[in-house]
Parts: structure tokens; sequence; C-alpha cells
């Protein structure tokens, strides 16, 4: 059945209709929701503010942003990405295609790290993005201070910005894994890149087509960012130190194999909110 055909008009509800429509045709999930993010967006108020008043007029600037963000979306281009944040642990982050989007997954390894490391005063972040992982864990520890470290100056840069925007106690670098860091650290995060790499291409379009390749790409098995951090693990962890590293579906048995080969104490996967393994836990 096809969607009765939107009034014209410059209002809110007749600029939804449209978008609404545009957003359809291009296989987006939640069209309707999605375009009054946009919407809200580009006016600079909630989705729920449009929906108290249809009929009211959508000034021509933010009609001509609305525009051009809809048709980003059109393409499939994530909303994280049109609209600069992310919400993550309670926070709001800034994000570029520099870095991945963070995810509700990913706040497995902050729950995990917090009950098993509570008193954690050196934390290190491998392959920081955005710093959400380190943020998160240092906002709960007022003790505390952390790295970060990105391979992309640009991420590590936007990190950097995200803790001066939370007001939270964090050195971001750019740097190839742990290679130049000379410290050991109470507690190490990471959602390293762990797709296989032949399997980039069948991802949802947001993902293979917007997000940072390096940030994917776990090689051939999808477990080369795990052997090099595992590698490092004995050198970076004090004794008894924890180490949470976030994984793919099915891939906890591989990971835990690396990290008693590597000497370590393999404790158990963390599930996400949907209830798969996602946060691998290594004691030194």
């Amino acid at each position: 059945m096809s969607p009765p055909a939107c009034q014209p008009g410059e209002t809110v509800g007749a600029w939804l209709c449209q978008a609404g429509q545009v957003l359809r045709a291009a296989a987006i999930e939640n069209p309707r929701m999605e375009a009054r993010w946009l919407l809200g967006h580009a006016m600079g108020v909630t989705a729920e503010t449009l929906l108290r008043d249809p009929r009211a007029a959508v000034p021509a600037p933010a009609a001509q942003a609305f525009t051009t963000m809809l048709a980003r979306r059109a393409r499939r281009e994530p909303m994280a990405y049109i609209t600069g944040s992310a919400g993550f642990w309670g926070l709001e982050f800034e994000v570029s295609p520099a870095t991945l989007i963070p995810r509700a997954d990913s706040e497995a390894l902050v729950e995990a790290a917090l009950e098993l490391a509570p008193q954690a005063r050196r934390v290190l972040d491998l392959g920081t993005g955005t710093g959400c992982l380190l943020l998160a864990v240092l906002s709960e520890l007022p003790a505390a201070r952390g790295i970060g470290v990105d391979l992309n100056p640009e991420a590590a840069a936007l990190a950097r910005r995200n803790a001066q925007a939370l007001g939270l106690p964090a050195l971001f670098l750019a740097g190839d894994w742990a290679d130049a860091l000379d410290a050991s650290f109470d507690l190490v995060l990471s959602n390293p890149p762990y797709i296989e790499a032949a399997a980039i291409p069948t991802l949802m379009p947001e993902v293979a087509g917007h997000e940072p390749p390096a940030a994917l790409d776990g090689g051939a098995d999808g477990l080369d960012a795990y052997r090099r951090i595992i590698a490092a693990l004995p050198r970076l962890l004090t004794p008894g130190g924890l180490a949470v590293l976030e994984h793919g579906q099915g891939q906890a048995p591989a990971v835990a194999q690396l990290a008693r080969d590597g000497g370590l104490t393999w404790l158990e996967a963390r599930p996400d909110l949907n209830a798969i393994p996602r946060a691998g836990l290594i004691r030194r």
C-alpha cells in the first residue's frame, strides 16, 4: 500500500511527510522517526517539539540545512556523522568520519571495567577513536587518569576535544597501538578492529560505506589487532591489572587462546545488550 500523498507547503508537517518518503525509498528502517530527528536538529529543537505543532513554519535557513542533511542520510551516511555527535554512557561525544561511532554494545566494557577494576588509577585505551571508553570510565573514577592512543591523528585530536568538553583528565596521543608507550597501567581498554577483511563489504551501508576502514579491518581472520595488543599486555599491565577488549560474535574462544598463549589469565567474556559475548576480560 502506497503512503498517502504529502500536502504541499513549508510547514513542519509537510517537510516531515516528504522527508519520510525520501528516507523510506532509501530503505531507512525508521524513516518517520529519523526525519523528525533531522528536522529537529536543523531547527534546534527536539523531535517532540516538532510534533506539538505540525503547522509551524520551517524557517528558510533550517529548511536548507534539513535538505542537505536529508540527502546525506538518503545516501546511508550515519546519523551521528550528520549531526556530529553521539551519546554513550550518558555522555555526549563529538564524532567524525575519522572515528567509529560509539555504540551501546560497547558499554559492556565500561560496566566490566568498573566492576572488576574499581581502584584503577592509571587507565590506557588503545585505538581510542572518540575516547568514549576511556572517558566513560574516567567519569566514574574521579581519582583515575588516562591515556588514549589512536593511529589517526584526527581521531586523537577529536578525543582530546571530547575530554576537554567533558572536563576529564586524559591525554590523547597519535601512535601505532602501544609501541611508543613505556609505562604500566592498572586497566587497559580497547575496541580494536575485528571484522574479517572479506566480510566488510557485506556490512550495512552505514558501516561499510562510511565508517573508517582502518577501525573495522581486523585482517583475514579478524584477529590481527588482538595479536599485537595481547603481546604487549605483559608490559602494559601492572601485576593483577585488567584488560577489557571488545570482540565480535564468536571470537571469544580465539581471543581467550591468544591470552593464554601469552601467559595471561582469561577470565570470561561479558555479554552486550543483545546477550552476545562482547567484552573479553584478561588479567595479568
